[in-house]
């Protein structure tokens, strides 16, 4: 079985731990992380100072910010003063800093480790931020002498990469395909010749007329057969029956053949004398007075004519109902139009004939389609939506439509196609993958097991739900 895998990237955050010298090594970062947990996002480190130095009229202010793009949001600040300025802030409460939370401290008293640690509510943009610490020196009157920056890591991520196996249908060797229909052409009574305008049949001849033209004047079709069958209903004698629905379905077989002069070979008939599955159906869904009784009359051994005689004598009442309600239906001619569509092996015909006839379509070429086009772009996934509404209970078809929506970030979707994707390996390997967006590591560790011996995705799939689960 030929497949496709498209690999897809997801996001799963986790935080590293590592060490950086910074500012020419005034200070080292250590223990690192960056990390969201529900609705904040924690931003923790250590700042080495063993090594640092400020002169005595100096502040340094180191100010992590979390950056992404064109978008920043400050932390609070660490200030050290040298010691004359200290005292010049103590004594005017003249300060560089100005959060409430910023910390100010003197050079002397600085420990070689400070501990930082902070949250703020998180923010979308945050996804894939990460930490600039800006390091400011003033001076004077709070003059910025020097402002210098360097970045941390960020919120680093784990790339989870479902692999989405797609799979390609079973080529048609002929694609043949079928329209049907019935009409309910009326006759004069006891005649069998048609006449187009009498009572409904205008309307009833075109139904027939409608469906042949849908698919005869179509190019990439080929008419191959279109089958009759006349019906008759069960009342009067069954030979005259037999006469009416023989001589009718012929009446029609010729009305047609007039109009499209087909080969002969072309129109095939059969009729049916006396349409008691007809009537049987009729009465099993209804609410008819007696009607098992009717049903075991119709369901008896009895030869045609002595079976309406029974039913007729037995059931008087009910029987004038049915003759009124449910006989008329039975008069019926069956029909259906059997056609061959060509087969499309250029890409983009496909896509093209994917947007203005899809019907035309096998299976295997909205594959073809697909293989043509990038993995996982709008039309690929588009191909596959379209395949599946041609194809509603194939389960091909909704397994490659499951994989398209999940790439798609569909999920509602994705689920109901795959409870129509069977239980092929590749329908299970996909459930799993499915489980594993929605977070259920659990279940979809369960469901790839079932398969890693026959499907090496699912291998690496679990390998990266031990991460996930991390």
């Amino acid at each position: 079985m030929k497949r496709i895998i498209l690999i897809i990237i997801a996001f799963v955050s986790v935080a590293p731990l590592w060490a950086q010298t910074i500012f020419n090594g005034d200070i080292t970062v250590k223990n690192f992380t960056m990390e969201r947990n529900g609705d904040n996002m924690f931003i923790e480190m250590d700042l080495d100072m063993s090594d640092f130095g400020v002169s005595n009229n100096r502040v340094k202010v180191y100010t992590p910010i979390i950056v992404k793009g064109d978008k920043e949001q400050e932390l609070y600040s660490v200030g050290i003063y040298g010691r004359r300025r200290y005292f010049t802030y103590v004594r005017n409460d003249w300060s560089i800093l100005g959060k409430e939370n910023d910390v100010t401290l003197k050079e002397k008293d600085c420990p070689d480790v400070i501990t930082y640690r902070t949250h703020v509510p998180y923010q979308e943009w945050m996804n894939g931020a990460h930490i600039r610490i800006c390091n400011s020196l003033y001076g004077c009157c709070n003059k910025m002498l020097d402002q210098q920056f360097a970045d941390l890591g960020g919120w680093e991520h784990f790339q989870y990469t479902p692999q989405y196996i797609y799979v390609s249908p079973q080529a048609e060797k002929v694609k043949t395909r079928e329209l049907s229909g019935s009409a309910f052409i009326d006759f004069p009574v006891s005649q069998t010749v048609i006449y187009p305008e009498y009572r409904n049949n205008t309307i009833e001849l075109a139904k027939i007329i409608a469906t042949i033209d849908s698919v005869r004047n179509d190019s990439d079709i080929t008419i191959t057969s279109l089958f009759i069958k006349g019906f008759a209903s069960p009342e009067s004698p069954y030979d005259n029956n037999t006469r009416l629905a023989k001589g009718r379905t012929e009446a029609l077989r010729k009305y047609v053949n007039n109009l499209y002069h087909f080969p002969e070979s072309i129109i095939t008939t059969a009729y049916e004398p006396e349409n008691w599955e007809g009537l049987r159906a009729y009465v099993e869904q209804s609410n008819i007075t007696n009607k098992q009784k009717i049903l075991d009359i119709i369901d008896c051994g009895r030869e045609p004519d002595n079976k309406e005689w029974y039913l007729k004598s037995t059931y008087p009442t009910e029987y004038r109902f049915l003759l009124q309600n449910c006989y008329p239906a039975l008069r019926r001619s069956d029909y259906k139009v059997e056609y061959i569509i060509r087969s499309f092996t250029d890409p983009k015909d496909i896509i093209r004939i994917m947007r203005t006839a899809p019907q035309k379509l096998s299976l295997q070429e909205f594959y073809v389609g697909a293989q043509s086009l990038e993995l996982g772009s709008p039309v690929f996934c588009e191909l596959f939506g379209i395949a599946v509404l041609m194809y509603p209970d194939d389960k091909i078809a909704n397994l490659n439509a499951a994989n398209a929506a999940m790439t798609e970030g569909n999920m509602r979707n994705a689920e109901r196609y795959l409870q129509k994707a069977g239980d092929s390996d590749e329908a299970i390997y996909a459930r799993g993958v499915y489980a594993t967006l929605n977070g259920d590591y659990e279940k979809a560790e369960s469901l790839f097991k079932v398969v890693q011996n026959r499907i090496p995705q699912a291998v690496d799939a679990l390998e990266q739900i031990k991460k996930l689960k991390k």
